[in-house]
């Protein structure tokens, strides 16, 4: 999968019309609003939101009082899109495109981290990934926590599809720009999407490999009955809350 097909897609007019429309009319799932406000407890924390889209998250997190927010997206179109809505909204929300996987900050910057809407797992390519993973470990501070969410490969409900998939890949009839098993590629009202799929054990591998400590993993329906249209916006999804293990002096 080409970073330039992810760039390209997000960058389109309709996705930021889509994105745009639901930072309007959904704001803060409930699941994220539970989540968010018991692991970053402190409202002046200093907070690092990568994939930011057109604000969604950014601007559900500062009518909480959170007032230390820096949001960023790989997408130029979409942080546009954000700080036209900030202006709108009289926010003073700073925004800035970042590549979640090289990122300009310096280390044990941040207070914590978010990653929301399985913004992870759009970023194509495991090495990608796992660079992102080991970035965000980088700029925040030893004992603050990172929150982001993925899909789930292993939910019972999917079990048909995805052995279906793994008789495709080994036949070698994947999509031909799709490089890990877990990999989507579809068309969309919008445009082709890409997503990878993770079981929860590749999680656990890329988040130990960076140096974080696995706090909770968590389906978003545990955590709350969300409406009807949070569930049409996004698919069942799991929470993922990951610490940057305290340094102690010896």
């Amino acid at each position: 999968m080409k970073e330039s097909s992810v760039s390209e897609f997000f960058s389109a007019e309709m996705v930021g019309y889509h994105y745009a429309r639901a930072t309007a009319s959904l704001g803060l799932w409930k699941s994220e609003e539970k989540i968010f406000t018991r692991v970053f407890a402190d409202r002046d924390a200093s907070l690092l939101e990568l994939g930011c889209g057109a604000g969604r998250i950014a601007f559900g997190m500062h009518e909480l009082g959170y007032r230390h927010l820096l949001a960023s997206d790989y997408a130029r179109a979409m942080v546009k899109e954000a700080r036209l809505l900030a202006t709108t909204l009289e926010y003073a929300i700073p925004f800035k495109v970042e590549d979640a996987s090289k990122l300009s900050f310096e280390d044990d910057l941040f207070d914590g981290a978010i990653f929301g809407f399985n913004g992870m797992m759009q970023i194509p390519g495991a090495e990608n990934r796992e660079r992102a993973m080991a970035e965000v470990y980088r700029v925040i501070r030893p004992g603050a926590f990172f929150v982001f969410t993925t899909h789930d490969r292993e939910l019972p409900k999917f079990r048909t599809f995805w052995e279906a998939e793994k008789k495709r890949w080994r036949k070698g009839e994947q999509h031909p720009e799709l490089v890990d098993f877990g990999d989507r590629y579809e068309e969309t009202d919008m445009g082709m999407l890409f997503i990878h799929v993770p079981t929860p054990q590749e999680i656990r591998d890329l988040a130990k490999s960076a140096g974080f400590r696995i706090e909770a993993d968590v389906m978003r329906s545990v955590i709350a009955n969300e409406p009807p249209r949070v569930r049409e916006f996004s698919a069942a999804c799991r929470f993922w809350v990951l610490q940057k293990p305290a340094q102690f002096a010896e």
